[in-house]
């Protein structure tokens, strides 16, 4: 009998290929700098979109004189914030479908709930990102959100998909081997985040060295100092001089090159244990990645590449998450024992071994 899906399965699907456009255009926004399109949170010049006319466009101008129009970049921050909205929508219906059916078996409660709890959190960072004016701290935490939504998405996807896949004997060092490159690959796209809000992506403009040497002067204590950023200042554009911005360029590039070595090495142990599509997925998430990453230093960060190696990403992301997914799944009769009521006591008779 084929698996059943369990309620509200549709709408997690729904919910995170809509995350997958947050994601995207969240990157257009910061890459078109226009972070700051709206200078206020969450209308536009006190508007609920763009304002366009001569009469709203007056009214803006002496509301936020420091802040002059530009309307395509005013489109640009409010369409990524009417998209993240929809998927708050959505998030919140998904954990109120999850409180409706919490009795049935195998129906996920506390991962709607923890959801709602990060997607509520993204509202008040998409809310400080404006009225900080770019703070870096806030923008890397704002773009790690985002990430951290889209991963849960799909995670409650494939619980609600109904599936427990019969596992052949998984090793359980194979499994530390899977979170620990999860990990690795989170912090890499921390890293990426810490790039972009520092507007490091062009410090070095030559592959694979930099500026044509191999070390060439950084500044890595002043690079990823947390505590260096004051709140005040508008960061768009960065503040940091060009040591700094090196330092960040190659602590990602050296990240990279960590990633770049440790994931070919776990899809080899996927393939020795059976899961030779993960370990292809794996492999063409991880190429097309590196590829895009290397393109965004030779063409000088076109926007269409550097768009596209954020969406690379979060691919590189959810494969990740699925290969971490498959490799703890329930076999199905595990599963089916586990949702079985137990059995009444017996109230007399004769007991037979093993009944």
């Amino acid at each position: 009998m084929p698996p059943t899906p369990r309620p509200g399965y549709r709408l997690a699907l729904i919910a995170t290929a809509l995350a997958v456009a947050v994601v995207l255009l969240g990157a257009y926004t910061r890459l078109t700098h226009a972070g700051l399109g709206c200078p206020d949170w969450p209308g536009c010049y006190g508007f609920l979109a763009v304002p366009m006319s001569e009469s709203q466009q007056a009214l803006a101008a002496a509301r936020f004189p420091e802040a002059p129009l530009e309307v395509h970049k005013g489109w640009n921050e409010m369409v990524h914030r009417y998209f993240a909205g929809s998927l708050g929508l959505l998030i919140l219906a998904l954990a109120l479908q999850a409180l409706r059916h919490r009795g049935q078996p195998g129906q996920p409660l506390k991962l709607p709930l923890v959801l709602l709890a990060v997607v509520i959190a993204q509202a008040l960072f998409g809310m400080w990102t404006v009225t900080l004016q770019l703070w870096p701290q806030v923008v890397t935490a704002h773009l790690l959100g985002g990430f951290t939504t889209l991963a849960l998405l799909l995670l409650l996807s494939l619980r609600m998909a109904g599936r427990w896949p019969a596992l052949p004997g998984v090793p359980a060092r194979l499994r530390l081997f899977a979170g620990a490159a999860l990990a690795l690959v989170v912090l890499q796209i921390a890293l990426g985040g810490w790039v972009s809000s520092n507007y490091a992506a062009v410090a070095c403009t030559d592959f694979p060295t930099c500026h044509g040497q191999w070390w060439p002067p950084m500044d890595f204590a002043r690079a990823f100092d947390l505590t260096h950023h004051e709140i005040g200042p508008n960061y768009l554009g960065g503040l940091f001089y060009g040591e700094a911005r090196t330092a960040i360029h190659v602590g990602h590039r050296l990240g990279a090159l960590t990633v770049a070595l440790l994931l070919p090495a776990l899809a080899w142990q996927l393939r020795r244990h059976g899961f030779g599509r993960l370990a292809a997925l794996l492999l063409g998430a991880l190429a097309l990645q590196l590829g895009l990453g290397i393109g965004n230093v030779l063409l000088h960060l076109p926007l269409a590449v550097a768009v596209a190696h954020n969406g690379g990403g979060a691919l590189l992301l959810l494969v990740l998450v699925t290969i971490n997914y498959r490799l703890r799944a329930l076999p199905a009769s595990v599963a089916a024992n586990a949702a079985r009521p137990p059995l009444p006591p017996r109230q007399g008779g004769i007991e037979l071994p093993g009944v």
